[in-house]
């Protein structure tokens, strides 16, 4: 791997702080922090990249990495239960002249820690830089499987790119890497028709803020299958995440969010997590860095479970469903150890799937995302 000092800030977040400011099991005094030479990047099972540029949704501000910092600072505070689990935070990557700069310097950092089959959370400023989380799947030529949890979808059409059109970019550049993309969370009353009706027509998944929180456990699946998951904060209603002065009343709950990232944790597919949209000016007794602490310290508790799921191939980890449906036989698959559930299609691959899946089977009736499935595979 190369050097990647010259692209982060010199001074660290921990450097700030007076030796012994946090207890032994606290996560300030358990994460090992990029402050030296000799730092080793091969011990670390999840590294921790800040980069707090706005740019991408307003070219007039003049960013820092205040905002990631005050994230920090209540991660460290949070207990460690996850002793088997060795994190590392690299810092925060310095800010360019211009807003490209930036997003070079953060496109090499995650490509070389992507190359080295390291677990990336990207602690971000604007949702445009999903893109940099997708660009080194696409350097490695990589098919990628995409989750975004987002209050609106950021299909706009414009001449740079930024945080409502880089959805756009991303789907449209070619070559292509984009496997499947699925969006949670829009809420239909910000989302222009037209932008389902593309999402649909590219056979892509899109699941409303109700349906979503009505059956939060079916996201599950969908986060199991992905690759890179992109959280925008203005998901969160504003009640749970006071930063969001443009958000809206409703979205998900605190608690719902952190569901969410521990499903994300879960997923042994998953290899680049952002959080993007927090802003310390709009904090009100710094809730949503709470809130964004949590929701990190969830996504570890999660690859906890990542780590003891058996391999599909280990058969008797698991407990095996034949059923028939509509003129189908095919096999849903329990494992023994998480409880999650497989399906097998006609092509004889397994796909994630709910409990809800199987039940639908079980009475005869098609999975939607049985048919979704198929419908990808034509």
């Amino acid at each position: 791997m190369q050097d990647l000092r010259p692209f982060f800030e010199d001074v660290h977040f921990i450097e700030t702080k007076r030796p012994g400011a946090y207890e032994p099991l606290q996560w300030g005094a358990n994460i090992r922090c990029f402050t030296r030479g000799d730092f080793d990047w091969e011990d670390a099972d999840i590294v921790i990249v800040g980069c707090g540029e706005w740019r991408g949704e307003d070219s007039t501000t003049t960013c820092t990495n205040q905002d990631v910092d005050a994230i920090r600072e209540q991660l460290y505070k949070l207990y460690n239960w996850h002793s088997g689990i060795k994190i590392a935070d690299a810092g925060n990557v310095r800010r360019g002249a211009e807003v490209d700069d930036s997003r070079a310097a953060l496109r090499t950092v995650l490509s070389e820690l992507h190359g080295a089959g390291k677990m990336v959370i990207v602690l971000g400023g604007s949702h445009d830089l999903t893109m940099q989380q997708y660009e080194p799947f696409a350097k490695a030529q990589q098919m990628v499987h995409i989750s975004v949890a987002d209050m609106l979808i950021d299909l706009d059409e414009a001449e740079a790119m930024n945080s409502r059109s880089f959805l756009m970019d991303m789907i449209t550049t070619q070559p292509n890497f984009v496997a499947h993309y699925s969006h949670m969370g829009f809420q239909s009353y910000y989302a222009h028709p037209r932008m389902i009706e593309t999402l649909d027509k590219l056979r892509f998944d899109f699941f409303r803020l109700g349906r979503v929180r009505e059956h939060i456990e079916d996201m599950e699946p969908v986060l199991r299958n992905s690759n890179l998951f992109s959280f925008d904060l203005s998901c969160v209603k504003f009640a749970d995440a006071p930063i969001n002065v443009n958000g809206s009343p409703n979205g998900f709950t605190g608690d719902e969010a952190c569901q969410l990232t521990r499903f994300a944790g879960m997923s042994t597919q998953l290899s680049s997590f952002g959080i993007y949209g927090y802003s310390a000016e709009n904090d009100t007794c710094w809730m949503t860095a709470r809130l964004i602490s949590q929701m990190i310290w969830y996504f570890i508790d999660g690859y906890l479970v990542r780590k003891s799921e058996a391999a599909i191939t280990d058969h008797e980890e698991f407990v095996v469903f034949h059923v028939s449906f509509t003129d189908n036989d095919t096999v849903f698959l329990k494992s023994k150890r998480t409880n999650r559930w497989w399906m097998r299609l006609p092509n004889q691959s397994y796909v994630p799937c709910s409990y809800n899946d199987y039940l639908q089977a079980s009475n005869d009736d098609i999975p939607e995302r049985w048919l979704r499935e198929q419908e990808r595979l034509l």
